[in-house]
């Protein structure tokens, strides 16, 4: 899940259960809706992207520059205290929000579009209460 920094899901995908994370990041930056609301050409990718020490690998790094994108990404073997924490508590309450749908945190659906209609489902739901929280 790929949220805004204040928890709202801007994409999801729908993976098998065993499959390593770092392999989805870039088709994750792919799913990324484009941003409406401004007169010209609507905005793709956001400008930076904060992932833990799973995710340091050059291979990706150079691919996530080649977007446009900033990689703010820990490296593996420095001390904790990169500040990276901070923003990632976001993505960790937006899952736990997903969570939070009793359709989605044991998979019942043999069908993988039936269950991911109830995740987009409940992304939307989330955006909502975010949205609502403003007023």
């Amino acid at each position: 899940m790929i949220t805004d920094g204040r928890g709202t899901p801007l994409a999801v995908l729908l993976t098998g259960g065993n499959r390593n994370a770092v392999t989805q990041l870039l088709p994750l930056l792919d799913a990324i809706p484009p941003v409406r609301g401004r007169v010209g050409r609507p905005r793709r990718r956001p400008d930076s992207l904060f992932a833990d020490r799973g995710y340091d690998h050059d291979i990706y790094r150079n691919q996530i520059r080649a977007r446009g994108i900033v990689p703010a990404i820990a490296r593996r073997g420095t001390l904790h205290g990169t500040g990276l924490g901070t923003y990632r508590w976001v993505l960790e309450r937006s899952s736990a929000w997903l969570h939070g749908s009793r359709r989605l945190r044991i998979r019942w659906e043999r069908r993988a579009d039936i269950h991911n209609a109830f995740l987009k489902l409940a992304c939307c739901l989330i955006t909502h209460r975010q949205l609502g929280s403003w007023r």
